[in-house]
């Protein structure tokens, strides 16, 4: 990397340090910026990607859509173009260099907004691509990522600045390296924008069964075509990818509730707790309650370091 690249990220972590004092992940007063800073390696971490930047400062981090891995660290920004139940793990991290990251969240929307600025298309190919990309990191997007941050220092300034500096940064990724794929979520009529369709009824009705045919239907595509792109966007099939859905969510209402396995198989759209419990243990590594007491451990052993 170059010099300015690494004057860049050390601005970047002193930032996060001061905004973030301890592990974890830190909201902070712009509602779509987070930061997340780790002093050890950590175990695997399961959630659904909204769309998003990710930059990481410090440290290196994995992320695993299905089978796929993706690795990125300061010489690189990861893009998650649409909601995706993935796997993430930092990989280095020590007391003395913690893991510092920084995600911003973005819309299909603002991605429009600043496509419909452009006098041409950066990529008008109709391919499906896969939702998430990692690129080389550049200068000019760093810039304007300091900025954004620098606005916590003022925060009367993030409602009116925050916005223009998003939408720079959304501009800076659609001229990178892989700004095609980001540009196809936004384009009405891509083989991605339709399968985003799909995915958000996925995401917000994980719990109810469907049919493959309706599916195929909403995105106005044969069902083999679109098993073929919905596989090519998520690296997985639309069953696996409702069954991932109904796991993370499952495994967070227990941990956030004192609620029994079988309730917490109904509510998430299993009929069988058995089989849920099953798919649970093949997810997880463990049945329900004893990787409840995994975590429980784990924490507590975290608190008392």
């Amino acid at each position: 990397m170059s010099e300015s690249i690494d004057r860049q990220h050390d601005e970047l972590a002193k930032i996060i340090e001061s905004y973030s004092g301890h592990d974890g992940v830190h909201a902070t007063d712009i509602p779509s910026l987070f930061f997340n800073r780790q002093t050890t390696i950590t175990g695997p971490a399961y959630g659904v990607f909204k769309p998003s930047l990710c930059i990481v400062v410090q440290g290196a981090k994995d992320v695993w859509l299905a089978q796929e891995c993706f690795r990125y660290s300061p010489a690189d920004y990861l893009v998650a173009s649409i909601d995706v139940p993935v796997i993430g793990q930092v990989v280095e991290a020590t007391p003395s260099l913690p893991y510092l990251s920084l995600k911003l969240e973005f819309t299909p929307k603002q991605v429009l907004d600043v496509l419909s600025n452009l006098e041409a298309h950066l990529d008008s190919k109709e391919d499906s691509n896969r939702a998430i990309f990692v690129s080389r990191i550049e200068t000019s997007l760093l810039d304007a990522v300091i900025r954004l941050v620098r606005l916590l220092d003022n925060p009367v300034d993030i409602p009116v600045l925050a916005p223009l500096i998003t939408k720079e940064i959304l501009y800076r990724i659609l001229k990178g390296q892989h700004g095609g794929k980001l540009e196809q979520i936004a384009i009405e009529g891509s083989y991605t924008y339709r399968i985003n369709n799909v995915i958000e009824r996925l995401v917000h009705r994980y719990d109810q069964s469907f049919r493959i045919e309706d599916l195929a239907e909403m995105a106005n595509m044969s069902v083999s075509s679109f098993h073929r792109h919905f596989k090519e966007v998520t690296a997985m099939s639309p069953l696996q990818f409702q069954k991932q859905l109904r796991l993370y969510e499952a495994r967070r209402l227990l941990l956030s509730e004192s609620a029994d396995a079988a309730e917490v198989a109904f509510r998430v759209g299993y009929e069988s707790p058995s089989q849920f419990s099953r798919e649970y243990s093949r997810m997880f590594g463990l049945p329900p309650k004893e990787d409840m007491k995994r975590m429980k451990a784990n924490y507590n052993q975290q608190m008392d370091a």
